[in-house]
C-alpha cells in the first residue's frame, strides 16, 4: 500500500451552544460528580508521564514512552487523543518476544518526533541469532492534524555482515476513554466499544458513543503484515548486509454522527515529507512574525526558541479563532485563566492572539445563573470540553465557570492589549462584555458585600477551590486544616485592582472620563481596605486568603507575590514581602515555592503545596520589579532559565518539585505535569520583557524603558520587531563595565518614541 493512505472523514464536534444535552439523573449526582472532577489534589491519578515524548497538531496529540511504546496495560496517560478522548491506548513493538532498546528520543519541533532504537540479542524462530546492537531502528512520527492522522515511518538498518530475517510484532489497543477517565477522576464510559476488526489489510477500532458520535481508529500498514493475530500485526523484515528498509504505519482518526460515514468516507492523504515541510514552514513563519530575541548565550537562545515553538504548538482553534490551549495532555482546551495569562505573557511578542482570546471568551461569557456549571451573568468561563461526557452533560465543562479569577484577568488582558496596540476598536466591540464583567465583580463576585471577590462551592460534600491553586487541598490554615468558605484569595483582589486601574486609562482614551474616575476611585478604596485586612504584621506578609468571618489563612505562600504584580500593595509592605518570599523556606534556588517549607501542609511534590510553578514565578518577578527590587527579580529569572536547561529540549513544564537546588543540583520533575504547558512556555518570554522594563503607551506612540536589567548570565540581548501601536523598534541591551545596562535604539519604524528611564525608580502601583 502506498504512502497515500486514506483516512476516515471527520466532522467538527457540535457547538456547545447548539447541542441538546440530557441531564444527569439527580442534583446529588451532579454535585458528587463535580466534586470528584474539580477538587482532586492533583491534575491526574495516573502513573507519571514526566518522560513522555509529546507531539501535537491543533486538537490532536500523542504521548509515548521514550522508546516509542504506549503501554498495553495499567493506568497511564500515554496514547493518541482527540476531542477529550483517547483513541489509541496501547501500541508496542517487539522483535519476537524481545523489547527494543532505546538510544535516544526527541520531539524538538513539536509536530514530529524521532526515536532511535536498537536490538537486544534475539534468537529467531529459524534459529538465527541476531547479535545485540546489529540493527538500527528509527521511528519517525508526524502529526498531520489537517487529516486527523498520525503517520509513522520505521526505518530498519542492518549494520551486520550477513543477511538477517527479523520477526516484528506490532500490537495495538484502543479504549476510546474519556479524558476524565484517563485522569482517574471519573469512571464513566457510557458508550459501546465494539470488537476490533481487520478490513482487508487495515485494522479498525470502533466506538459507538452515547452522544450519538461514532469514533473510529483505522490503522494502515505499508507493506501489509504477513499475518495477524487479534490486534497484533506480524511482519518479517529481511535485510541484506548494510541494507535499510522502511515500513509505514498510519493512525487515522474519525468522528461522525453517521455510522456508515464513520467507516467508509475516505480521502487521500498528502505525502508525509510534504506534510513535514509544510508544518516546519508554519512553525518558522510563526517565529518570523513574532518579536525576536537574540543574545550572546546560545543556551539561553535555545530556551527562548523552545518557549516560542511550544506556544506555537499549543495554538488551537475554535470556530476559526485561535487561543493557547492550556497544556498537554490534561488541558488541551480553552481555559479562561490559562489562556488569558499566556496571552498576557506574549503581548510584546504577538498581540494578535490576545485579541482572538478576548473575543472567544466574550462569546462564552456567562448569561444566566446555573449552579451545575457555576455560571453567572457576566462571568468569564473556566474550561470548555468537547468530548462525549460534555455532550451528555455528565460533566459541567460545557463550558464550566468554576473560577473566580478569569473575569478580572479578562479585563486586565483587554486593557493591556489596548496599551500595547492602541486598538480601541476591540474595546468598543467588547464594551458590553467588559461592563458585564465589571458588574459580575460588583455583585455575583462579592455576594457577602464585604468588598472582596470570594467563592463558595455549591457542593455540600467538600471544598472546590476556584483560584489558580484549584486543587482541593490548596488553600490551608497554619494548623493544616482546609480554609473555610467563603474564601477571598489575596492575588484575586489584586487582579481586580489592576483591572480597574488599567481599564480606567482605556475608558479615558475612549472619552468616558466619568467611568474612568469611578474605576480609579473604586480601585483606591479596594487598595486601602486590602492593605488593612490581608496584612499579617507578625509574618511580614499578606495572608493567603480571608475565609469565613474574615479569618485569615495565615500561611506563607507565593500568592502575595502575584499581588505585587498588580500594584495593590503598599510600598512598605512590598519590601517585607520580597524579603519573605526570597527566604530559604520559600525560594528553592530555582524559584519561589507555592507554600513555605515551614508550613504544616508543605509537600515538595504537592500540586499546590510546595511545588514551583514557572508562570507563578514570572508574575512574582514582575511584581518585584514594579516595586524596584531588580536584583531579586533577576534571581528568579536566573533560576527559571537554569531549571529549563535541565529539562528535555530546554522546556519548562507546568510545575516541578519544590526540593532545594542544593539537594540534587537539578530540578525534580512533578510526575504528571503537563509539557508543554502554555503559561509555563510563556514564563521566560515574559521574564525578558519585564526585566527589560517595557511600559507600552501606544496612544502616545511611546515605549518607556524603565530601569532595564539583564540576568548575570547575559552580557547583551537584542529585541527585533517589537510592536507598540503602529510602530516597531529594534533595541540592543548591553551590560557595561560598571554592571549597569545600556540601551541602544537600533531602528524604529512608524511613529514610535523610545523614552529611557535608566536610573529612575518605577512608579509605584503602575498598571
Amino acid at each position: 500500500m502506498s504512502e497515500q493512505h486514506q483516512a476516515v472523514q471527520s466532522q467538527s464536534p457540535p457547538s456547545p451552544q447548539t447541542v441538546e444535552h440530557s441531564r444527569p439523573t439527580t442534583d446529588q449526582d451532579k454535585r458528587e460528580r463535580k466534586q470528584r472532577i474539580q477538587t482532586h489534589g492533583r491534575s491526574s491519578a495516573t502513573r507519571g508521564i514526566a518522560d513522555a515524548v509529546v507531539i501535537k497538531g491543533q486538537n490532536v496529540f500523542f504521548l509515548s514512552k521514550p522508546d516509542g511504546n504506549v503501554p498495553l496495560g495499567g493506568e497511564h496517560g500515554y496514547g493518541l487523543y482527540y476531542h477529550d478522548c483517547r483513541f489509541l491506548s496501547g501500541y508496542e513493538l517487539k522483535l519476537g518476544n524481545a523489547d527494543l532498546e532505546l538510544l535516544t528520543a526527541t520531539a524538538e519541533h513539536g509536530f514530529t518526533s524521532v526515536i532511535e532504537l536498537t536490538n537486544p540479542d534475539v534468537k529467531t524462530g529459524s534459529g538465527q541469532v541476531i547479535q545485540k546492537e546489529q540493527l538500527g531502528i528509527k521511528l519517525e512520527r508526524t502529526m498531520n492534524s489537517d487529516h486527523l492522522m498520525l503517520s509513522e515511518a520505521i526505518t530498519w538498518q542492518n549494520y551486520g555482515t550477513e543477511q538477517i530475517q527479523v520477526p516484528l510484532a506490532c500490537c495495538f489497543q484502543a479504549d476510546f476513554a474519556p479524558l476524565f477517565a484517563v485522569r482517574g477522576l471519573l469512571q464513566e464510559r457510557p458508550g459501546k466499544l465494539h470488537s476490533p476488526r481487520w478490513h482487508e489489510e487495515h485494522l479498525c477500532f470502533f466506538y459507538e458513543g452515547a452522544d450519538g458520535i461514532y469514533r473510529t481508529l483505522a490503522i494502515y500498514f505499508s507493506p501489509a503484515p504477513y499475518s495477524t493475530d487479534g490486534t497484533t500485526a506480524h511482519f518479517q523484515v529481511v535485510l541484506q548486509s548494510n541494507e535499510s528498509k522502511q515500513f509505514l504505519i498510519s493512525f487515522c482518526l474519525g468522528e461522525s454522527q453517521d455510522q456508515n460515514q464513520a467507516h467508509v468516507t475516505m480521502r487521500q492523504q498528502p505525502d508525509r515529507q510534504q506534510v513535514r515541510r509544510r508544518l516546519q514552514a508554519s512553525s518558522d513563519r510563526s517565529l518570523e512574525s513574532t518579536t525576536a530575541i537574540r543574545s550572546d548565550s546560545l543556551l539561553f537562545n535555545s530556551v527562548v526558541d523552545r518557549s516560542l515553538r511550544d506556544l506555537h504548538m499549543l495554538r488551537t482553534t475554535i470556530q476559526g479563532q485561535e487561543f493557547f490551549a492550556a497544556g498537554v495532555p490534561w488541558f488541551v482546551t480553552l481555559f479562561g485563566r490559562d489562556s488569558i495569562i499566556a496571552s498576557l505573557q506574549m503581548l510584546a511578542y504577538d498581540p494578535g492572539i490576545a485579541e482572538q482570546t478576548l473575543r472567544i471568551l466574550a462569546r462564552y461569557q456567562g448569561q444566566k445563573v446555573d449552579e451545575w456549571r457555576d455560571e453567572q451573568p457576566g462571568k468569564i468561563m473556566h474550561e470548555l470540553r468537547t468530548g462525549e461526557l460534555a455532550h451528555l452533560n455528565e460533566i459541567p465543562q460545557t463550558p464550566c465557570y468554576g473560577t473566580v479569577d478569569a473575569t478580572p484577568l479578562f479585563l486586565i488582558l483587554a486593557a493591556q492589549y489596548v496599551a500595547w496596540t492602541g486598538n480601541l476598536a476591540v474595546f468598543h466591540d467588547l464594551h458590553s462584555h467588559i461592563e458585564r464583567a465589571l458588574q459580575w465583580i460588583a455583585h455575583y463576585g462579592d455576594q457577602n458585600g464585604d468588598g472582596y471577590i470570594e467563592y463558595q462551592s455549591s457542593s455540600q460534600k467538600g471544598l472546590i477551590n476556584q483560584g489558580w491553586k484549584d486543587s482541593g487541598d490548596a488553600i490551608v490554615n497554619a494548623d493544616g486544616t482546609l480554609a473555610t468558605p467563603p474564601i477571598s484569595l489575596v492575588e484575586v483582589q489584586g487582579y481586580v485592582y489592576l483591572a480597574k486601574v488599567s481599564l480606567a486609562n482605556v475608558y479615558e482614551q475612549a472619552g468616558e472620563t466619568g467611568r474612568a474616575t469611578q474605576l480609579r476611585n473604586e480601585a483606591q478604596e479596594l487598595r486601602t481596605r486590602f492593605n488593612r485586612d490581608f496584612w499579617l504584621a507578625d509574618q511580614h506578609c499578606y495572608a493567603l486568603a480571608l475565609q469565613a468571618d474574615h479569618k485569615p489563612a495565615a500561611v506563607i505562600s507565593s500568592n502575595p507575590g502575584q499581588a505585587l504584580w498588580t500594584g495593590i500593595a503598599d510600598p512598605d509592605k512590598a519590601r517585607q514581602i520580597v524579603t519573605r518570599l526570597m527566604a530559604d523556606d520559600m525560594f528553592s534556588g530555582w524559584g519561589v515555592r507555592t507554600l513555605s517549607e515551614k508550613e504544616r501542609r508543605y509537600n515538595p511534590i504537592g500540586y499546590h503545596l510546595g511545588t514551583v510553578w514557572p508562570h507563578d514565578n514570572s508574575l512574582i518577578a514582575a511584581g518585584f520589579r514594579r516595586y524596584g527590587f531588580y536584583a531579586e527579580a533577576s534571581r528568579i529569572f536566573t533560576g527559571m532559565v537554569e531549571a529549563a536547561t535541565h529539562f528535555a529540549h530546554h522546556r519548562l513544564p507546568e510545575v516541578f518539585a519544590g526540593f532545594r537546588k542544593s539537594d540534587y543540583g537539578m530540578p525534580v520533575r512533578y510526575p504528571v505535569a503537563c509539557h508543554p504547558q502554555a503559561w509555563a512556555a510563556g514564563a521566560v518570554p515574559f521574564l525578558i520583557t519585564t526585566s527589560l522594563g517595557f511600559v507600552p503607551q501606544a496612544f502616545a506612540h511611546r515605549l518607556r524603558i524603565v530601569h532595564p536589567t539583564l540576568p548575570d548570565f547575559l552580557q547583551n540581548l537584542e529585541v527585533h520587531g517589537l510592536r507598540v501601536g503602529s510602530g516597531r523598534a529594534d533595541l540592543r541591551f548591553e551590560r557595561t563595565a560598571t554592571g549597569k545596562v545600556s540601551v541602544r535604539v537600533l531602528k524604529t519604524e512608524g511613529q514610535l518614541d523610545i523614552d529611557l528611564e535608566l536610573d529612575n525608580a518605577p512608579v509605584q502601583g503602575r498598571p
